[in-house]
């Protein structure tokens, strides 16, 4: 079992979940996150002054998969997920030790 941890752009998270939805994933976890690569953050206003923010917005998507579909699923992903821009995400693939899920 493969755990992917898909980190994308807010606006581009309903299609990422609809590539996993699709792709037979019955459940996942959906948080939001903050983080920067080479986009290297963007200025903002607040009350007319500018001020400089490190951190944008992203969302994180984690799913657990068999091994045999972790590649396709991280595939359709990408896909999903890209704009063509700097910063469109990242795509995690951890194995998972132990005999494999246990639900309660």
């Amino acid at each position: 079992m493969k755990q992917l941890t898909i980190v994308v752009k807010p606006f581009r998270a309903e299609a990422v979940l609809r590539v996993v939805a699709d792709a037979g994933v019955t459940a996942c976890a959906v948080r939001e996150a903050k983080g920067y690569g080479r986009q290297k953050g963007y200025l903002d206003r607040y009350r007319g002054s500018e001020y400089s923010t490190a951190y944008l917005p992203k969302v994180e998507i984690t799913v657990w998969v068999a091994d045999e579909r972790a590649a396709g699923l991280a595939d359709a992903v990408a896909r999903a997920a890209r704009t063509g821009r700097i910063g469109d995400g990242k795509i995690f693939v951890v194995p998972l030790a132990g005999p494999g899920v246990l639900e309660f």
